[in-house]
């Protein structure tokens, strides 16, 4: 028998693939009551609004990759194992999350008060902590926190055109992706260069 907290679940659920497909502003309360198969009532029984929806949204999502992050990072004692873990990660739990990552990215403006000034918390701290294993990694000449921003940029819009069905699978994208990040797309490149250019006489 699915219990409260399953049915919270599945109305959030519901409510990210809603909103990343029309929308916040596009999405009505009915909407969300079809979508989810609860009634009004059954819906305000569980959150007061819809902008209480979202903020559960977000609010899980910040929770739930933070502690992936943090357990994954722990398995490993290099830093740059420790940054290949929390890449991969992060890819696998948001290429499994597709709306919510749209959402997250998308509707990022519309919470206020309270609700907006805890998302801008938790954003803060997975950022400090992204931040904190880049520092941790001996790269002179690069700031850190620029690196970061950097990398979230690569990993948080992958919703616009992955596709799970597609042939490209997840842990295989978060490989690339870590790689891409860490390894430079050249440097692979220039490395095989340097042999040839000595058994020239460069």
């Amino acid at each position: 028998m699915p219990t409260a907290d399953s049915r919270l679940d599945t109305l959030l659920a519901d409510a990210a693939r809603i909103f990343a497909e029309r929308g916040f502003h596009g999405t009505s309360m009915r909407d969300l009551s079809r979508a989810s198969g609860l009634s009004l009532s059954g819906i305000y029984h569980y959150v007061e609004s819809k902008h209480e929806l979202l903020f559960l949204i977000q609010d899980r999502c910040f929770t739930e990759v933070a502690e992936g992050a943090r357990l994954a990072v722990a398995r490993e004692t290099e830093p740059e194992a420790r940054l290949r873990a929390f890449i991969r990660q992060h890819v696998l739990f948001f290429t499994a999350h597709m709306h919510e990552m749209k959402v997250l990215s998308h509707e990022a403006e519309e919470l206020t008060g309270t609700m907006a000034t805890a998302i801008r918390r938790r954003k803060r701290e997975y950022v400090a902590f992204v931040t904190q294993l880049l520092e941790d990694i001996d790269v002179r000449g690069v700031n850190p926190q620029i690196a970061a921003y950097a990398l979230f940029g690569m990993i948080n819009w992958i919703y616009t055109w992955y596709r799970p069905s597609g042939e490209i699978q997840p842990g295989y994208l978060a490989d690339e992706i870590a790689r891409l990040f860490l390894d430079g797309y050249l440097q692979p490149a220039s490395h095989a260069a340097h042999p040839l250019a000595a058994s020239h006489g460069g």
